[in-house]
């Protein structure tokens, strides 16, 4: 069986392949509905290169293991698989010239079924639906990101919360930016990207952070992994507090110092109001979520006093179906037993994943941009129409309300602050320093980030 798949991206062909070549390129591509844990990796895309991962699809645990071969430099490289679910599979990558500043990037996929023509009249037709939802979103992702920014950035980045849900998709984006990105972590390293640190050391990190262009910090226990006991309040907040002030030390304590400090921050700060929208000068709120997120910006904002151009990020509810609220939903809205969590008129200020760290790359490359932004989509919505749409998504009904009382019951004081919290917040700061979001609406959010109806056409030859 051999498919082809096109798509024209205005930007030269040398530019789409460096692209490919850079850390980052293989997650950026990998589809956010199947989950991929890479095993191995190394030699890059050129000849003898290497990569091992499983993919899971519901109970499945399907094994690649693919060698790089046939590379040209700028114009192709090539996949074969010397282990996967497929009898064969040869995928080529090749770039042609269409133009000053545009090209062509191509797909080329050679592979047969286990099983033969069998397998083929059996399964064909689904295999062939899956590459299109596949290499759609491989296309649209490669084609959004070239397209993004003018030129490729450089510099080193110093990344904390690095394996996080949002932090493995932000060095993923950024690597494929040009950005050398450092991951912070609370382990010995395992990879040439890695650094260990300790907060309660912070000035041991002051030369990882000489000279770097930024300093981001997402780290922080989950808000909602746990129920809020008296232990866990404090682990909540030493995990931000402490963290925060060990890397603004760390940071008074280099010789040259990242000019841009950007430290994650929540909604949580504006309390809960269902009757008003809330910007970036809404007052701070009443609630265990608005005195920490307070106490944590206040933190952050020392690294500003010391000169350090420093951006809060204000983040509302992450859609990602690999993690956060919507990964946690889908097991029961796919079964049929979905529906409005607690209160159906709550709102809710989401962004998907790809406009949160599209939005953080943006605030770190503009060098007006300072104090606290909002990073929520511009469109919030009810709990009612979020169940709505999600079950329209996906194809099943989602009418059974998860009842306010076992809530309660089951969460205790987090319930009320999270999962039944109603606020209206907008990006104004955001929108009004030239952000455009990819995915200002739910609807279309949703089909992108699980791989349905999506709207760019694909079609194999």
């Amino acid at each position: 069986m051999n498919l082809t798949y096109r798509v024209q991206i205005e930007r030269s062909a040398e530019e789409a392949f460096a692209w490919h070549e850079r850390p980052g390129a293989f997650e950026r591509f990998a589809p956010p509905w199947v989950r991929t844990d890479v095993l191995h990796r190394s030699g890059g895309i050129r000849d003898g290169g290497r990569l091992a991962m499983v993919q899971h699809l519901g109970p499945l645990r399907l094994r690649w293991d693919i060698e790089h071969v046939d590379f040209i430099p700028g114009r192709q490289f090539c996949d074969e698989a010397r282990r996967s679910p497929f009898r064969s599979w040869r995928h080529v990558h090749r770039v042609e010239p269409r133009g000053p500043g545009a090209c062509e990037w191509i797909d080329e996929i050679t592979f047969s079924l286990p099983g033969g023509r069998v397998a083929e009249a059996l399964l064909g037709g689904q295999v062939r639906s899956e590459m299109e939802r596949l290499f759609a979103y491989r296309h649209a992702r490669l084609k959004a990101d070239l397209e993004a920014v003018p030129q490729a950035a450089s510099g080193r980045v110093v990344l904390a919360g690095a394996s996080g849900l949002v932090g493995t998709a932000l060095a993923a984006l950024l690597s494929t930016r040009g950005y050398e990105v450092v991951r912070l972590v609370r382990r010995a390293p395992r990879a040439p990207d890695e650094r260990s640190w300790d907060p309660a050391t912070p000035g041991d990190l002051a030369d990882a952070l000489s000279g770097a262009v930024a300093l981001v910090n997402l780290g922080g226990a989950g808000i909602a992994d746990q129920r809020w006991s008296a232990a866990r309040k404090t682990e909540l907040r030493a995990s931000r507090l402490q963290g925060t002030q060990a890397l603004v030390a760390a940071l008074r304590r280099a010789s040259s110092p990242p000019p841009v400090f950007l430290s994650a921050s929540a909604i949580g700060l504006y309390g809960v109001d269902p009757k008003r929208d809330v910007d970036e000068t809404g007052a701070i709120g009443e609630g265990f979520l608005a005195e920490l997120t307070r106490d944590w910006e206040r933190e952050a904002m020392r690294a500003d006093e010391a000169g350090v151009r420093t951006v809060l990020l204000r983040t509302g509810i992450v859609l990602s179906p690999r993690g956060g609220a919507l990964g946690r939903l889908l097991p029961i809205f796919r079964v049929g037993l979905g529906g409005p969590i607690g209160r159906g008129r709550r709102w809710m200020s989401w962004i998907s994943l790809e406009d949160e760290i599209g939005a953080i790359a943006h605030l770190l490359a503009r060098p007006g941009a300072r104090g606290a932004y909002n990073l929520v989509a511009p469109e919030p919505v009810t709990g009612t129409d979020f169940a709505r749409e999600l079950g329209r998504v996906l194809g099943r009904p989602a009418l059974l309300p998860v009842p306010v009382p076992a809530l309660r019951a089951v969460f205790g004081q987090m319930a009320d602050e999270t999962l039944l919290a109603s606020q209206r917040v907008r990006p104004a700061r955001l929108l009004a320093d030239g952000y455009t979001f990819q995915h200002p609406g739910l609807a279309a959010a949703l089909r992108d980030l699980l791989g349905v109806n999506r709207a760019t056409p694909h079609f194999p030859s």
